[in-house]
């Protein structure tokens, strides 16, 4: 469909792109692959069909590097012609959030230079969603 020129709409699953994406409670669109670049959050087909939706973390000719905004170091590799689609949107809660505006593209650059310290943001968010979730339950 992503080929065809169609937009796709899909529920995250997974907390790889944790605090930006998440399971269950987001959903994101994707678009053909036009163009993309370093902080881009592609959907890519990695070796054995599997897919990811992780952030563009570097490009070296035709190779891509992905890490998910929740994950402490470099997690995937890819060429370009394994990316199948380009997040341009995330559904939350009703509300549409366009990851392409400068404020969401200045906050995915600021994640990514926060990487020496994100492991102990992602331990505080990690326990707020617990919380959370367990504050639901009652």
């Amino acid at each position: 469909m992503l080929q065809s020129g169609n937009s796709v709409t899909l529920r995250a699953k997974g907390n790889s792109m944790l605090p930006f994406i998440m399971e269950e409670r987001d959903t994101v669109v994707l678009q053909k692959v036009e163009a993309f670049a370093v902080g881009s959050v592609v959907l890519a087909c990695l070796p054995g069909n599997r897919y990811v939706l992780h952030r563009v973390y570097r490009i070296k000719g035709e190779h891509i590097m992905l890490m998910g905004d929740g994950n402490l170091h470099v997690t995937e590799c890819c060429r370009r012609e394994d990316v199948a689609g380009v997040v341009v949107k995330i559904i939350r809660d009703g509300r549409v959030i366009d990851i392409t505006s400068s404020s969401q593209l200045f906050m995915a650059a600021l994640w990514r230079k926060l990487l020496p310290v994100r492991r102990y943001l992602l331990f505080v968010c990690r326990w707020w969603m617990r919380r959370d979730r367990r504050m639901k339950k009652r």
